[in-house]
């Protein structure tokens, strides 16, 4: 009786290396790695903004924000040409193709979320969104404190107190109230 349960014992590894399930089949290849192309760029650095102002730029109704003499950081811009005017948030910093992101903004007793892409320029990727002139949402920027800018990846941008934007978003509502026509208003 010990042989044959000894036999028995001894042959069970080999029928059990011989019995491999469907599952187990190729299982290395289900798990391999992402191609390289797929993986997000390194995240930058939060640029030092000390010395940075908002300065109107040569478009009309648009502010750059940056360091007198050096590349800018951001800018915010009218777009009345859509159906819904907008404010256009541009942050000049690389982003990867096809990407998506939430930025946020802080500051201002007000905490938002904008949905930003990579949108191409022509020499590069950078993160651009649009917010509706009419949400109260933008009062996040018509505050007089400073607002900090974030976006996953892109580090943490400080927005120095200032009354620009306020004044320029004020200018956009302004000019999208005058471009559309007033309900109220009889016809002539």
């Amino acid at each position: 009786m010990e042989r044959r349960t000894l036999a028995l014992f001894a042959a069970l590894p080999l029928a059990l290396a011989a019995c491999q399930p469907p599952a187990a089949e190729r299982y290395e290849e289900r798990n391999d790695p992402p191609a390289p192309e797929s993986f997000a760029s390194e995240p930058q650095a939060s640029p030092d903004a000390q010395g940075a102002v908002w300065a109107p730029s040569q478009t009309p109704l648009r502010l750059l924000y940056g360091i007198p003499g050096q590349q800018p950081f951001a800018a915010i811009a009218c777009e009345m040409e859509e159906e819904t005017p907008s404010l256009r948030v541009t942050r000049f910093v690389r982003a990867d193709e096809g990407a998506q992101a939430l930025m946020a903004m802080v500051g201002n007793g007000h905490k938002e979320r904008f949905a930003v892409d990579a949108i191409d320029n022509g020499r590069a990727f950078l993160w651009e969104g649009t917010i509706p002139l009419a949400s109260e949402k933008l009062d996040v920027l018509t505050g007089l404190r400073r607002v900090e800018l974030t976006i996953p990846g892109a580090g943490t941008l400080a927005l120095n107190a200032s009354d620009a934007p306020r004044n320029l978003i004020e200018s956009c509502r302004l000019a999208a109230r005058k471009q559309s026509p007033d309900p109220e208003e009889p016809a002539e």
